[in-house]
């Protein structure tokens, strides 16, 4: 069903209104070139002449009136603007078009942990440390159309984070992570077919690594190390429903030569493990302005080696591995369509998990030039 952005009449109201156009304006002419033309013959003198009944609009002109003009706004089209908004690898750019995206989030991350040491099987050590961290990231990414089905990408993000324990309290501000990426469509679309999309990004560790920071004194901006992460997603208009969903692998390379002292050992070396991640969800179209989109995340992330020196002469080397990690996300979103061309995107995330964020809060917008 095509919904007209500037018609809110149904076809009946829109027909009738259109004869009301038509017609009074030629009743009315003809009303006052009786009032200034001599009565015709085979009338009596001052009485007015019949008026003919007002002309009825041709069936065709009236539904040509009512067809759908181009610029006009459906459900499907609002709804793949949406999951574009919302994942932008559902949609590429045509060669050589250039389009750029602000995205503003912020998150919360509570843990509690509990430090324990044993010297000769004797406790020596038992803490409870609570440990809170707000982080808000600005993001600026821009697109550039290498084909009509490939698209590449840049990201710059820019941190701010707060974190309180029970040892240190302070705040950091500084580049993340930049990252480049490609999003390569392998077939052309089709009205009523899926939309099927392969991705591939490289993220670098321009931020400030939590492997070089002293602990208790800095906050971390990055991830640390250099990540390879491949994918693929699919989506499915069945307006007023779009379904789509995704699949990535993260391969993440070690980050070596470090020299960061933890409870008297020197961390050298980290090989973080591969992680898998998916996802899925769908769009609603509530109108031409307004849509709404629920997603699930998940990710898996295999045990990280990390490898010691202790701080003395002998230099004894010691290694420990991780635990496996999970981190599930349900998202909620609403988008606002403001222009003919922008939709604003507000997303609000729940962790699932103890790996997790407690809470996300995202905004994401298009930016013109």
């Amino acid at each position: 069903m095509t919904m007209r952005l500037h018609s809110p009449l149904s076809p009946l109201a829109a027909a009738a209104a259109l004869a009301l156009a038509i017609g009074l304006p030629l009743a009315s002419g003809l009303a006052c070139a009786q009032s200034q033309s001599p009565a015709p013959p085979g009338t009596e003198a001052g009485k007015p002449a019949p008026v003919p009944p007002p002309a009825v609009p041709d069936a065709d002109a009236a539904r040509d009136a009512l067809k759908a003009r181009e610029g006009d706004i459906n459900q499907a089209t609002l709804l793949k603007e949406t999951l574009s908004a919302a994942d932008k690898q559902y949609s590429l750019l045509k060669a050589g078009q250039v389009s750029a995206t602000y995205d503003l989030n912020y998150s919360y991350i509570g843990t509690e942990t509990i430090n324990a040491k044993f010297t000769d099987s004797t406790l020596t050590l038992f803490e409870i440390q609570n440990t809170r961290a707000h982080t808000i990231t600005n993001t600026g990414s821009v697109d550039y159309g290498l084909l009509d089905n490939l698209t590449g990408s840049f990201t710059l993000p820019l941190v701010s984070r707060y974190s309180q324990s029970t040892d240190f309290g302070g705040i950091s501000h500084g580049l993340g992570d930049i990252s480049l990426g490609l999003r390569w469509q392998p077939f052309a679309l089709h009205r009523d077919g899926p939309t099927y999309t392969g991705s591939a990004s490289l993220r670098l560790p321009t931020g400030r690594s939590p492997y070089t920071t002293i602990v208790g004194q800095n906050v971390a901006t990055g991830s640390g190390n250099t990540a390879i992460t491949l994918g693929g997603n699919v989506s499915q208009v069945l307006d007023p429903v779009a379904l789509f969903g995704s699949l990535n692998f993260t391969f993440n390379l070690p980050a070596r030569n470090l020299s960061q002292e933890r409870d008297g050992l020197i961390l050298t070396e980290v090989r973080p493990g591969t992680s898998v991640g998916f996802g899925f969800g769908f769009a609603y179209a509530l109108s031409y302005k307004v849509s709404t989109t629920m997603s699930l995340q998940e990710t898996i992330s295999a045990r990280s080696k990390l490898k010691f020196v202790t701080d003395d002469e002998a230099r004894t080397t010691s290694s420990s591995l991780t635990a496996t990690q999970t981190s599930g996300m349900l998202n909620f979103g609403l988008g606002l369509r403001v222009s003919p061309k922008t939709t604003v995107n507000v997303t609000v995330g729940v962790g699932l998990s103890t790996d997790s964020p407690d809470f996300t809060l995202g905004l994401n917008m298009p930016l013109s030039f």
